[in-house]
């Protein structure tokens, strides 16, 4: 080896000692708080999708996969009834260590309590924290809760699109278990809305706020290829600094300004996001559904059906136009009032979408006013450029071949690789490289 080269890896050594002091200083020490390290944004079923409605959940056991993104040792549930209209009686819930499917590692079992009893009922409209039990996992570990439903529930509050399906048993709680019998599959999580762990406080998490996209639409359901995931890998790779999770509150459909799928970001904003402990960070990926929505194309009318009239066939959201500015002020609600909560708000750009099927030249110019914006504003703590990450740089209002997953909208993994590649960790973290080399040289000289 050079004597370049060493030089070259000693400053690299140097440089990365400089950076863990520095983020290590950046939060206090010997100090315990609770962090969500999974998350799930809750919705009721969409009422414009046909089979959305739930029902048969009555005198049956729930068993669910989540995945932390962050180690624990000490955990708590929160579970949620917040798109209820009645009380949600849960019978007995438990958490364990997955194995494979519907199984658990029967040693890793634990009951789940509230204030100490094993049942509970929460109110409509409410969620409810479960208390703390020991459970010892490492970070990116399956954990699987299970829950046992006595009665009807009413109206449920749900994830649409789990990452792996959720186990639905035969009558009966079998919460207990270490497999349920005969058990089928649902591609949701019911009201299960995070799982948090007792860290250092050095130890925080980023939350990715957003649609589809967030949620992962385009990769391959269970094998965490989304940009949370991904980005969550490249934070854990990061080999002497605090862990940081990364949770994912994305909802297919999602809008900024107006419900549909889920109520609208700034309407759920506090429960999904400001209600969580440890976020230290949003990345907020939204606004093209705010776009495309009204600009749906209307179904092709039946033929020689005189039902079908002109005002029958336009899109419900039509009449929801937004503008850039709109989208715009939207944003600078999120970012007040996280920083109320002392949270760092990154936006990416919107992706191209050219070729997707509720693709206008309107929209694309309102995306590329929105997309300018986010670049030039110093409103935010910083932005991501996914939209540069994934889009052809000949034909810039679409994606680059390979880099979407057939709809010209939703990435694939490759293009789900290269959004998460193009988060700066240092600029997440709040680190300054450029004064850390300043630092390291001075140091040398």
């Amino acid at each position: 080896m050079t004597r370049t080269k060493s030089a070259d890896m000693a400053l690299a050594v140097l440089i990365a000692m400089v950076l863990t002091s520095t983020a290590l200083a950046q939060t206090p020490k010997n100090e315990n708080h609770w962090v969500s390290a999974w998350s799930s944004a809750m919705h009721a079923p969409l009422a414009f999708v046909p089979g959305q409605a739930i029902s048969g959940l009555e005198n049956r056991t729930l068993r669910m996969i989540v995945r932390p993104t962050i180690a624990g040792e000490r955990v708590r549930i929160r579970f949620s009834n917040e798109c209820g209209n009645q009380s949600l009686p849960i019978g007995a819930a438990h958490i364990a260590l997955a194995a494979k499917d519907d199984k658990i590692i029967a040693t890793s079992d634990r009951i789940l309590t509230f204030s100490g009893k094993g049942s509970t009922s929460i109110p409509p409209g409410a969620p409810m924290l479960s208390d703390p039990v020991d459970l010892k996992f490492s970070a990116f570990a399956e954990i699987a809760v299970s829950i046992f439903l006595p009665t009807n529930v009413g109206n449920v509050t749900f994830h649409l699109a789990g990452q792996k399906p959720t186990y639905l048993s035969e009558p009966g709680d079998f919460t207990t278990k270490a497999e349920i019998p005969n058990a089928t599959t649902k591609p949701s999580w019911f009201f299960l809305s995070g799982l948090e762990v007792f860290a250092p406080s050095r130890i925080t998490s980023t939350l990715a706020l957003g649609d589809s996209i967030t949620d992962g639409v385009g990769a391959k359901q269970g094998d965490y290829n989304d940009w949370p995931d991904l980005l969550a890998n490249r934070l854990a790779a990061q080999k002497g600094l605090p862990a940081m999770a990364v949770v994912n509150t994305g909802i297919g459909g999602n809008r900024v300004l107006h419900d549909g799928a889920g109520i609208s970001t700034l309407a759920r904003l506090d429960r999904d996001v400001l209600a969580q402990p440890g976020i230290a960070n949003i990345i907020l990926l939204e606004g093209i559904n705010d776009i495309g929505w009204p600009r749906m194309k209307p179904p092709a009318p039946r033929p020689g059906d005189p039902a079908q009239s002109a005002a029958s066939m336009e899109s419900p959201f039509a009449k929801e136009l937004v503008s850039a500015q709109d989208i715009i002020a939207g944003y600078q609600q999120i970012i007040d009032r996280a920083r109320q909560h002392r949270i760092k708000v990154f936006i990416a750009t919107l992706l191209p979408y050219e070729g997707a099927d509720y693709y206008t030249e309107d929209g694309e110019a309102i995306r590329a006013a929105v997309n300018q914006w986010i670049r030039t504003s110093s409103a935010a703590d910083g932005c991501f450029d996914f939209d540069k990450a994934v889009r052809d740089p000949s034909r810039p209002k679409r994606f680059r071949d390979g880099y979407h997953s057939g709809d010209n909208l939703h990435p694939s993994t490759i293009g789900y690789k290269a959004m998460a590649d193009a988060v700066d960790l240092a600029v997440l973290r709040g680190i300054n490289p450029l004064k850390a080399v300043k630092t390291v040289k001075e140091a040398k000289k």
